[in-house]
């Protein structure tokens, strides 16, 4: 375990308002909590955060909100989020966050799922999708507290909130709240994205969440204290488990980043030690560097693929757990100063101990990218039903590609059809009912089916293969993983995003779509104009090389993993248009739904073999 830091229990017995006790008493004077002001930051140790959300406490208490009631929460990662969730879980009551992106009628039904009475949002557009639920016979809403005060029209706003807390606080009765709560209480309900079908409520305890941080604690290796980047939204578990639980467990600093598409910026500027990703988020990342790779002369470029080989080269000792050959330590340590580390810090990366991902399969040409610059993406698995992380990497043994070996406490086991079983006591008791109560998820003997499937290694690495669901059984039988045909063809720098479709059918399409930023940077370098990505993607060279993409791909893949036929399409796809979640994975129904007509056209002429090339269509 890396932590040194005291615990004030045992980890089965810890809660969060224990820890932040513990933080305020013995970290007082430490950095907890920053944000953007102007200019600059405005930061909170942790002798004023708990101060504060001692003060919101009593706030919300006197809302007539109570132990066990689920509080709803719609904000940016802004501090009057953060405080609030924690405000709440002192007073037993459970913060539920719900995606800014989410639709109005997503909205409804966690509302009238939730059984919420009050809800907690940003600003005004925020209020129009949830204003009218006050007036709805079938949501128990009733009240609305806005963090915008210049928006908050009627409603009660988070200051005047915290200003009557300040008025009626109690430090006797703030502390006889918390000290109630057990391990076993509720701390949270997760509703997931919605990938398929309406989004549910996974409710998980504090002992849940505190055994995970514990353990996830335990397999990296990361200075006391350190910064974490806080960008992804609290209604995921991973941002709820870097953001808040883990930071609380460590007494360490998050920095909050309100608009996700401003995390370049602070990596730029802060330099972080460790840093989360999801692939999307990486990939990205990895696009912008090749750009830039790109514009360099050729001995310049030369000299940096010498230095990622190096790199590489020491990785792969590492990951084989053998020693690391002299001369190369040597050889990796210069380049690393000379070459690799200038270039990085101009993104801010070049500090970096720790790098994660998860939430989907990550491409391997993108961690074999990141390897190239001494940067290990310590890649894990699980789900929000678990706590969050399963199986994770870690410096002391780590697969790239895997996804990693499973976490203390926790048991994997394969079905006949490869479908990951897992059982623990990180693993949730079940799903919310509308009436307050909990439907178990497990079988017989507590096993919960995770819906994805893999294969573990003889060194006990899991490897994921698909989602269950998504796995294509074409009109021969054959099982097919569209994400390994993705994640293939999504190898070439060009190809920012793909969906491949063939469930029913006799062969594979795809849909593809450029890098945003890879794609302006290729034509640049081959003197065609720049233009927005739909003139792009109809130019001939850019058709061309696309084409030649997919054939490489093809090549690597077995017959009925094949692209027959594709479209590549004008725009990226995001959460904003519905393609994506908020945790940016592809929801393929959204894709299937929105571009019905175009696979349909894909397949609307009978197929022949063209000599082992696709065929695209305009």
């Amino acid at each position: 375990m890396t932590m040194k830091l005291r615990l004030p229990g045992r980890p089965e017995e810890l809660t969060i308002p224990a820890l932040l006790a513990r933080n305020a008493a013995e970290h007082g004077d430490l950095p907890a909590l920053s944000w953007r002001d102007g200019d600059g930051w405005t930061t909170l140790d942790w002798t004023e955060v708990r101060r504060k959300v001692a003060v919101l406490a009593s706030g919300y208490a006197s809302l007539g909100i109570e132990r066990g009631e689920h509080v709803l929460i719609m904000m940016g990662n802004r501090p009057e989020h953060w405080l609030t969730d924690l405000a709440l879980v002192h007073l037993g009551a459970v913060p539920v966050t719900v995606y800014g992106t989410s639709a109005p009628e997503q909205i409804a039904h966690i509302a009238r799922h939730s059984r919420a009475r009050v809800a907690v949002l940003e600003g005004a557009r925020e209020l129009a999708r949830w204003e009218p639920l006050l007036a709805d016979r079938e949501t128990p809403l009733e009240r609305l507290v806005v963090a915008e005060a210049a928006e908050a029209g009627a409603h009660r706003t988070y200051g005047s909130l915290h200003a009557g807390g300040a008025r009626v606080h109690r430090a006797d009765d703030f502390e006889k709240a918390w000290q109630e709560t057990r391990p076993e209480d509720p701390l949270t309900v997760v509703y997931t994205s919605g990938t398929t079908g309406d989004p549910k409520g996974v409710r998980l305890t504090h002992r849940n969440i505190m055994l995970q941080a514990v353990r996830i604690d335990g397999r990296t290796d990361l200075p006391e204290h350190a910064e974490h980047i806080c960008y992804l939204p609290f209604a995921h578990i991973a941002e709820r488990i870097l953001g808040i639980y883990l930071p609380l467990l460590r007494a360490a600093h998050v920095r909050l980043v309100a608009d996700p598409a401003a995390v370049g910026a602070a990596v730029r500027e802060l330099h972080p030690v460790q840093f989360f990703g999801v692939p999307r988020v990486w990939e990205k990342l990895a696009a912008s560097v090749r750009a830039v790779l790109a514009q360099l002369p050729a001995a310049q470029r030369e000299s940096i693929e010498a230095a990622n080989d190096l790199a590489r080269a020491r990785a792969g000792h590492r990951e084989r757990g053998e020693r690391i050959p002299a001369a190369l330590e040597a050889s990796y340590a210069r380049a690393k100063e000379q070459v690799l580390d200038p270039l990085l810090g101009l993104a801010g990366l070049d500090r970096l101990v720790w790098t994660a991902s998860a939430t989907a399969p990550m491409p391997i040409d993108v961690v074999r990218f990141w390897a190239g610059w001494g940067i290990t993406i310590m890649d894990a698995w699980g789900l929000t039903e678990t706590s969050g992380v399963c199986t994770i990497n870690s410096p002391d043994g780590f697969r790239l590609g895997s996804v990693g070996r499973p976490i203390e406490g926790l048991e994997l086991r394969l079905a006949e059809d490869g479908e990951i079983f897992t059982r623990g006591a990180t693993v949730f008791a079940g799903y919310l009912r509308p009436d307050g109560s909990v439907e178990s998820a497990h079988d017989a003997e507590g096993w919960f089916p995770t819906g994805d499937v893999g294969r573990l290694d003889e060194d006990g690495f899991l490897w994921l293969t698909d989602r269950k669901k998504e796995l294509i059984i074409t009109s021969n039988g054959k099982n097919v993983s569209p994400a390994l045909v993705e994640n293939t063809v999504k190898e070439h720098p060009l190809i920012g995003q793909a969906l491949v479709h063939g469930d029913g059918r006799s062969y594979l399409v795809a849909l593809l779509v450029l890098d945003g930023e890879v794609a302006p940077a290729w034509a640049a370098a081959r003197g065609i104009e720049a233009g927005p990505l739909a003139a792009l993607a109809e130019h001939p060279a850019v058709r061309a090389e696309i084409a030649a993409a997919v054939d490489a791909a093809n090549a690597r893949l077995n017959r009925t993993e094949q692209i027959k036929r594709y479209r590549l399409l004008t725009g990226e796809w995001g959460p904003a248009s519905g393609e994506l979640t908020p945790s940016l994975k592809l929801r393929r129904r959204v894709v299937r739904e929105k571009y019905g007509a175009l696979i349909e056209a894909l397949y609307a002429d009978p197929y022949e073999e063209p000599h082992g090339s696709a065929q695209a269509q305009a």
